[in-house]
């Protein structure tokens, strides 16, 4: 399981309950989720996204975010960016209503406006953008990144696949997108950990699992990508940045 994600409820009223309490914007405080990890890992991938994105960018740029879970990524990231604007996204009702439940939070406490309203997007949906309906209105690309975390692990191949035709449509040239998570390199495993959390992962679901690196990049490849630039980080984990050409 991701980092920073938690699985939808299987309860069908559950989501609808949390749909609601999303459009009246009564986000209360058991609404908020945790991912223990996201502790752990946020410094290290603020970081890394620091090294990759031009200054002028961190100045004044605006960055999308796919799956973004529990929402304590997005949070720790507009904070640590506060030039650029960030903007959430997941396709759950219950993530997005902790998402929006920490960016409530983050107002209140006098926090800079740089953090938006989460989107509803389904990063296997060709119209990530024109499909949503956000308190604030439509959301027009292009961006200047877009950033995802531990979600194409925890997937289908095909949600690899729309993610990268989806940052190539909304990203501006010269534009990123960031992938953290685990990787394997040359067809292995970078470490025995990853391997059992690989097997842990298929047996849950066949189409779930660690991807390979190299098929990754030739997804990107053909979207109009750049070789990627990779950098370790703790627990086994990469970063990976894919400049669109």
């Amino acid at each position: 399981m991701s980092d920073n994600s938690i699985p939808p409820p299987e309860n069908a009223r559950e989501n609808a309950r949390e749909n609601s309490r999303e459009k009246s914007g009564d986000f209360s405080p058991e609404m908020r989720l945790h991912a223990p990890a996201t502790q752990r890992n946020r410094l290290p991938i603020a970081q890394a996204l620091a090294a990759w994105l031009p200054p002028e960018v961190q100045a004044g740029g605006r960055v999308l975010e796919v799956a973004s879970g529990t929402g304590e990524h997005a949070l720790y990231f507009a904070a640590s960016f506060p030039g650029m604007t960030w903007q959430p996204s997941d396709p759950e009702p219950v993530h997005r209503a902790s998402i929006a439940a920490y960016r409530a939070d983050h107002l209140e406490a006098g926090g800079r406006d740089n953090l938006a309203p989460p989107l509803d997007l389904d990063a296997t949906r060709e119209d990530w953008l024109g499909a949503t309906s956000p308190p604030d209105g439509p959301v027009d690309a292009p961006f200047d990144a877009v950033v995802c975390c531990n979600m194409i692990h925890i997937a289908p191949w095909a949600a690899a696949e729309g993610l990268v035709a989806g940052a190539a449509r909304v990203l501006k040239p010269g534009g990123g997108l960031f992938l953290y998570g685990p990787f394997k390199r040359g067809g292995a495993h970078t470490a025995p950990s990853n391997e059992a959390f690989d097997a842990s992962l298929r047996a849950q679901n066949p189409a779930w699992g660690v991807r390979d690196l190299e098929a990754v990049a030739e997804l990107a490849a053909r979207a109009g990508f750049a070789a990627p630039q990779v950098a370790e980080l703790p627990a086994n984990n990469l970063a990976v940045w894919f400049e669109k050409q």
